[in-house]
C-alpha cells in the first residue's frame, strides 16, 4: 500500500500542523508508567519541530465517554512530552473552542502543544462533522501518525482529512511497511503464534492468516475453546454455542496447532497442575500451556523464517502462570533479527515481550493491537483510506 508521506511535504516555517499521535498509556498518580508507546512517536515530533512547524498534537486516552474525567486528562501526557522533547509543551484544556484556539496561536515556529483529550468530547468517537472541523482549523497540514487507533472510524482519524490535507507520519508509515511483508512474500516456513481471550475477536485474522501461513500455534483462552470443538473437556470456561461452530470451522484446517497439555487450577489464586488436555476437570480453569506444549510450539519458532506473535498463552500476570507466555517470548525474540523476520503486536503481548527484557531483537514491535490485527485481515483500516496515493 502506497501511502501520501511526511518524508515528502515541505513544511513551511510557520506552517500549522496537526498531528494525530496515539498517547493512550497507563498514568498512576500523575505520572507516565510506560511511554513506550509515545516514544515512538518522537521521530515524527522532532522532524516536525526541527523544520519549523507550529505543532498541535491531538491524542486521546482512555473511555470518558464523552465526560470530562480528571483521571483521562493528558496534563501528565504533556509533563512528559515536555522531558522527552527537552522543550516546552503547552497545554490547552480543551482540543476545541476558544481556548485551544488561544493555544495554537500563541505557538511559533518550531513549538508545540498538545490538546486536551479528544474522547471528552462524544462526537469524536461519533466522527461528527462539525466536531472535525473544529479540529481541522487548527491546522494547514494533517499528519497520521497514530496507527494503533487508525482502525477506528473517528473524527480525529477519518473527518479531519475531508478539511486538510494529509499525510503519513513517520510511524504509520513504517508500521505499514513491515506489516506488508506479511501480507507479500514472507520468508518461509511463516509461523504464526495466536492467544488470548475470545475467539470472535480473532476469528477474521485468524482464517486471513492461515491463508498465508505454514503453522499456527494457539494457546491462551482462546485454545480451550479450539480444543472443546474437538472433544476436549474446557474445565470451568463453558464456551458457546456460536463459539463452538467457529471453532469447530477453523480446527478442520491441518496448519493449526492445539496444546498438548496444560496448567489449570481452581482459581486464579489457586495451586498449578499441569494435566493432559483431555484430563482438564470439571472445577479446573486452564490458565497457562504446559510443558510438552512449550517444546512443540518453541520447534516450530526455531524453525521459521517469519514469525508473528499476537496474545498471550496465558494469564501472565500470575507468575504461577507466565512461564509459557515468557518462554515463548524468549524464543521467538532469541529467533528474530536475522534468524527469522520477527513481528510482534497487542498490548498485553508487548507487555509480557517486555517483562523478558529481549524486545530490542525483535524485528518489528507493532503499536497496534486491533489495528495491527484488522490490517493483517483486512489490508488496509479506515484511517489509511485519506492518505492513500491517487
Amino acid at each position: 500500500m502506497k501511502l501520501k508521506s511526511l518524508r515528502t511535504v515541505k513544511i513551511r516555517k510557520g506552517m500549522r500542523v496537526l498531528l494525530r499521535a496515539d498517547f493512550n498509556v497507563a498514568v498512576e498518580g500523575g505520572r507516565i508508567r510506560d511511554d513506550w508507546r509515545m516514544t515512538r512517536t518522537i521521530p515524527t515530533i522532532a522532524r516536525l519541530l526541527r523544520q519549523g512547524a507550529r505543532l498541535v498534537v491531538l491524542s486521546h486516552l482512555g473511555r470518558p465517554e464523552g465526560k470530562r474525567v480528571a483521571s483521562a486528562s493528558l496534563a501528565p501526557v504533556a509533563r512528559h512530552l515536555s522531558e522527552l522533547l527537552r522543550t516546552p509543551v503547552a497545554f490547552s484544556r480543551d482540543c476545541v473552542g476558544p481556548a485551544a484556539a488561544r493555544i495554537v496561536a500563541a505557538l511559533g515556529p518550531g513549538q508545540v502543544a498538545l490538546l486536551e483529550n479528544l474522547r471528552f468530547h462524544t462526537e469524536e468517537e461519533k466522527n461528527g462533522a462539525a466536531f472535525s472541523k473544529a479540529l481541522a482549523a487548527h491546522g494547514d497540514l494533517f499528519v497520521n501518525d497514530a496507527f494503533s487507533a487508525s482502525h477506528r472510524a473517528h473524527a480525529s482519524i477519518i473527518g479531519i482529512p475531508r478539511h486538510l490535507p494529509s499525510v503519513a507520519g513517520l510511524l504509520l508509515e513504517e508500521e505499514v511497511e513491515q506489516l506488508s511483508v506479511l501480507l507479500g512474500k514472507p520468508k518461509r516456513p511463516f509461523v504464526v503464534l495466536m492467544g488470548g481471550a475470545k475467539i470472535d475477536t480473532k476469528i477474521g485474522v485468524m482464517k486471513a492468516l492461515l491463508a498465508h501461513c505454514d503453522r499456527m500455534f494457539v494457546g491462551g483462552a482462546l485454545s480451550v475453546t479450539l480444543l472443546a470443538a474437538t472433544g476436549k473437556p474446557s474445565g470451568k470456561t463453558k464456551p458457546s454455542r456460536a463459539e463452538l461452530a467457529v471453532a469447530k470451522r477453523l480446527v478442520r484446517n491441518r496448519k493449526l496447532r492445539l496444546p498438548l497439555d496444560v496448567v489449570v487450577a481452581s482459581g486464579p489464586n489457586g495451586q498449578p497442575h499441569v494435566r493432559a488436555v483431555d484430563e482438564i476437570g470439571a472445577r479446573e480453569t486452564v490458565y497457562d500451556i504446559g510443558p510438552q506444549t512449550i517444546r512443540a510450539f518453541a520447534a516450530g519458532i526455531r524453525a521459521a523464517k517469519t514469525v508473528v506473535w499476537n496474545g498471550p498463552m496465558g494469564l501472565f500476570e500470575k507468575k504461577p502462570f507466565s512461564h509459557g507466555t515468557l518462554a515463548l517470548g524468549r524464543f521467538v525474540a532469541v529467533r528474530s533479527g536475522g534468524r527469522a523476520y520477527g513481528v510482534v503486536g497487542g498490548g498485553e503481548t508487548i507487555e509480557a515481550l517486555h517483562r523478558t527484557k529481549m524486545a530490542e531483537h525483535v524485528d518489528w514491535v507493532s503499536t497496534g493491537g486491533g489495528a495491527m490485527l484488522e490490517f493483517l485481515e483486512k489490508k488496509t483500516l479506515p484511517g489509511l483510506k485519506p492518505l492513500r496515493k491517487a
